[in-house]
């Protein structure tokens, strides 16, 4: 199964292993249990942590709306207060238990659990998008918005939701975990990046690298470097076909197509080709590759005894670094599966929280009938397959787009008496779910590169969720208590909360209000996604590698162009370093690309503090189109 699914997703990544330190025999004899790999300081520190960055995170959300990975910051926070904590101890002549990585590890997973919920929980979308200041922004005579539908934020019932939804997508693919990190070798390259970190702080190798992790270049360079090569040339393609053609050809029928005077969120206009242009496209390529992977997958097991009298194997004699590299990688996957996760326990879990979440949404939002609630259970693990396959790939998740599809599927259904309140309940429960099995899988990359427990960190992400249900709407009732929030006039204008809820008006009349020809051109990019996914399964490998991956395509659609510049860039530079020195290219290009990915990480905190005081940069560039004289 490993070569059939990596060959045809043409995620294999050759320049991963090198930047993986080395296990000595002391490391392989010390690696904890994974209940000694969970400790108490730990998870007070975790705690501490994960209340700072949920501060930070609304902050961003209820500002710019755009909330960057904290991932890097997390681990190296981590390391520093445990750190200093037990060197303070050692002065002090008290005996401290060793900080290992995998105590590391499972900090920064509990912490990336605690404030993904103030990211992925509707604090600055969904929920705002109720309220009743966004109903009085869109115009209390706008069509659909109806004064009924408006709940306003309560500290109460979004604890309660946080609760009964957050823990469900933790669930959804962790049964698929093997498949993603080990068969599919998918990059999530802040995973890979977040390891190298971690590893580099506990091991005196990786010390060597340390002056990459404070070169403060853009993520996507390193992205670019670290991701396969055909993925970086799928996002470049994607960004000349959406960017270089397509929107600018729609563009042109303005007025035609769709009302030239609208603004540049608006459903009804060339935004709303960019998002479900962009969703047909992803979901395409997720579901082809979903629905191969259960094909796959069952006729393995159908087939377990012949595939283990036919295992591979290598008669060539390979070098004594390929030896280890192998040896190596092979200890890895023993501890990532040493503490298995039943299938039947994840498959109950679902099962069990959905059943719970089912009976209790409609009590907090009634419109949101049980059986529609049953619906987004049944179509989530679906859409959060797509979004975690996406994240390993480009680093980028998708949530809030998949949970448009929600909003505009259950708004649809309910109509106008409840559509609105919903929809939007519906966006919340669903961007929670993909959300966190996304984060889900880039922490399993990272526990699997750092010899942690997959238990570990499933258990970890289990307790950094429940810190996030109570801390992450504790943290948001304080914004939401001190400062106006909402307001067009002020610092805090929640972006987001607008368009959502002009998206679920939008949805009360179903597709069609969509833009003329928008329908169709979703239907051909889905079908488009199939045919591809199609041609690289079939066609012999020395022509498929040069097939784009449309998931890949996909992300400039809605994003924009920047991110494929730059990882375009980073695939350039390792061409060119492979035809230089290609023993120094695969040796250091992966430090090199961790390194560029931590350093614009770690900036990731100053910088939030210094926007937390409204302090601007000094300098600010535009490049725009020169004005004829």
């Amino acid at each position: 199964m490993e070569t059939a699914f990596s060959a045809s997703m043409g995620t294999e990544v050759e320049v991963s292993e090198p930047l993986i330190e080395k296990i000595t025999a002391e490391e392989d004899q010390l690696i904890p249990e994974w209940k000694d790999q969970i400790t108490i300081r730990g998870l007070a520190v975790s705690a501490i942590m994960g209340t700072l960055f949920c501060i930070i995170t609304h902050r961003l959300n209820l500002t710019v709306g755009i909330i960057p990975s904290l991932n890097i910051a997390a681990g190296l926070l981590g390391f520093l207060s445990v750190k200093s904590w037990t060197s303070f101890l050692s002065k002090l002549g008290f005996s401290t238990k060793p900080f290992t990585r995998q105590e590391n590890t499972v900090i920064q997973t509990c912490v990336v659990a605690c404030y993904g919920l103030a990211a992925s929980g509707g604090f600055g979308s969904s929920f705002l998008a109720m309220d009743k200041r966004t109903y009085k922004l869109i115009g209390t005579e706008y069509p659909g918005n109806r004064a009924e539908d408006v709940k306003n934020p309560g500290l109460g019932w979004m604890i309660v939701f946080m609760f009964v939804v957050s823990f469900v997508g933790l669930f959804s693919l962790v049964a698929l975990r093997k498949v993603m990190i080990l068969d599919g070798k998918l990059t999530y390259p802040s995973g890979t990046a977040t390891a190298v970190l971690i590893n580099g702080f506990h091991t005196n190798a990786g010390a060597e690298l340390a002056g990459f992790y404070f070169d403060f270049s853009p993520t996507y360079v390193g992205c670019g470097l670290i991701c396969p090569r055909i993925v970086n040339c799928s996002v470049l393609l994607g960004a000349i076909v959406s960017w270089g053609f397509l929107w600018p050809y729609i563009s042109q029928h303005a007025g035609d197509w769709y009302p030239a005077d609208l603004g540049n969120s608006d459903f009804k206009g060339l935004y709303g080709y960019k998002v479900f242009i962009a969703i047909s496209l992803i979901l395409g390529d997720g579901l082809y590759n979903l629905i191969k992977i259960i094909s796959v997958t069952f006729k393995e097991l159908c087939n377990k005894r012949t595939k283990v009298s036919k295992l591979p194997i290598d008669n060539e004699i390979q070098d004594t670094e390929s030896s280890r590299l192998l040896i190596d990688q092979k200890k890895r996957e023993n501890v990532f599966l040493k503490d298995g996760i039943p299938t039947w326990f994840a498959a109950s879990g679902y099962v069990g929280l959905a059943a719970i979440s089912t009976a209790t949404i409609p009590t907090i939002f009634p419109p949101l009938k049980w059986y529609l609630v049953l619906l987004l259970y049944l179509i989530a693990p679906a859409l959060a397959f797509c979004n975690s396959y996406g994240a390993g790939l480009t680093d980028c998740s998708l949530s809030l787009t998949y949970a448009k599809i929600g909003l505009f599927i259950i708004a649809s259904l309910v109509g106008t008496n409840g559509g609105v309140i919903a929809g939007l309940a519906a966006c919340g429960v669903m961007m929670s779910i993909v959300s966190t099995a996304a984060d889900l899988m880039q922490d399993f990359k990272t526990g699997y590169l750092t010899l942690s427990s997959a238990k570990s960190m499933f258990v970890s992400q289990l307790l950094g969720t429940a810190m996030g249900c109570v801390f992450a709407p504790l943290t948001f009732w304080m914004y939401w208590t001190a400062f106006d929030i909402g307001s067009p006039d002020g610092p805090y204008k929640a972006p987001y909360a607008v368009i959502l809820r002009e998206m679920a008006i939008l949805g009360i009349e179903g597709f069609s209000e969509l833009p003329k020809h928008c329908l169709a051109l979703c239907c051909g990019f889905f079908v488009a996604a199939l045919v591809i996914n199609l041609l690289r399964d079939v066609i012999p490998e020395k022509i498929s590698k040069f097939i784009p991956v449309p998931m890949a395509m996909a992300i400039p659609f809605f994003v924009g162009a920047y991110l494929a510049i730059d990882m375009f860039v980073g695939t350039v530079i390792l061409f060119i370093w492979e035809r230089i020195n290609r023993k120094d290219s695969e040796d250091y290009a992966g430090a090199v690309a961790s390194g560029l990915i931590c350093g614009d990480g770690i900036w990731t905190m100053p910088s939030a503090v210094l926007s937390i005081f409204s302090i601007n940069p000094p300098i600010c560039m535009y490049f725009g189109p020169t004005v004829s004289s």
